[in-house]
């Protein structure tokens, strides 16, 4: 009976074909790389170096690679988890209003922070680019990566830029923001929370939030107000100032 069992299962190389042209396995393996990237920053006692997503975009990279899946077939799976990026933003909202008593004498502080910080990225991120000579459909998506990644690719779409070259742009700047964003602080030696938080909301977007999370409660909170005060401000302003510029 076992033998005529398994005269019946399909062979291996059949499975594989089947899985591999399934939405699924890239679902899984985007699910399986950032678990991965998680349990080293734990282990690592999450040093910033160890950055959950910066694991999780080089594993997905290889794998996609080695398995020489297109990525418009990749994206067939993942996104059942981009589709949640903007529903993760909202839900930040929560933080920001169980913290909001605290902010009673630090909004102008916090809205000055907030206009010098989205100044500064912009204006550095695109002098930099038209210096090296880039071509002004990258620019564009430089000027929109200052905000956090799904209202950046919907701030792409209005001034004629590429949604998912933006949205590279935004998620790599938001990397190395929670990377550098520790040692960058603490050789300007800031110490409080509330202004860590806010900065690494304003700079590195959710991933710099995740990662005040991880750190602080209150760092947490601050960078979602951060993140949050960007874009509202980010998605007005940024169409009408490249409308302007170029």
């Amino acid at each position: 009976m076992s033998n005529e069992f398994q005269t019946q299962l399909p062979p291996i190389s059949d499975i594989w074909v089947y899985l591999s042209g399934s939405p699924l396995l890239a679902l899984v393996l985007t699910l399986s790389a950032y678990l991965l990237g998680l349990t080293l920053y734990e282990r690592s006692q999450r040093n910033p170096l160890a950055n959950p997503v910066l694991i999780a975009v080089v594993v997905v990279t290889l794998s996609i690679s080695v398995l020489d899946m297109p990525y418009a077939k990749y994206f067939e799976g993942a996104q059942f988890v981009h589709f949640l990026l903007g529903t993760a933003t909202v839900s930040l909202a929560i933080p920001i209003y169980k913290g909001f008593a605290s902010l009673k004498g630090r909004m102008s502080v916090l809205l000055l922070s907030l206009v010098a910080g989205g100044i500064t990225s912009v204006f550095t991120a695109v002098g930099m680019a038209r210096w090296l000579g880039v071509d002004e459909s990258l620019v564009r998506g430089l000027v929109a990566k200052s905000v956090t990644a799904p209202i950046a690719m919907g701030i792409a779409e209005r001034v004629q830029a590429s949604p998912t070259l933006t949205a590279i742009f935004a998620v790599s700047t938001g990397i190395l923001g929670a990377i550098l964003g520790r040692y960058v602080l603490d050789a300007l030696r800031v110490t409080p929370w509330w202004q860590r938080g806010f900065a690494l909301g304003v700079a590195a977007h959710g991933i710099g939030t995740s990662r005040a999370f991880s750190v602080h409660p209150e760092a947490g909170a601050y960078a979602s107000l951060g993140m949050g005060l960007h874009g509202i401000v980010g998605a007005v302003v940024i169409p009408y100032a490249v409308a302007w510029w170029f």
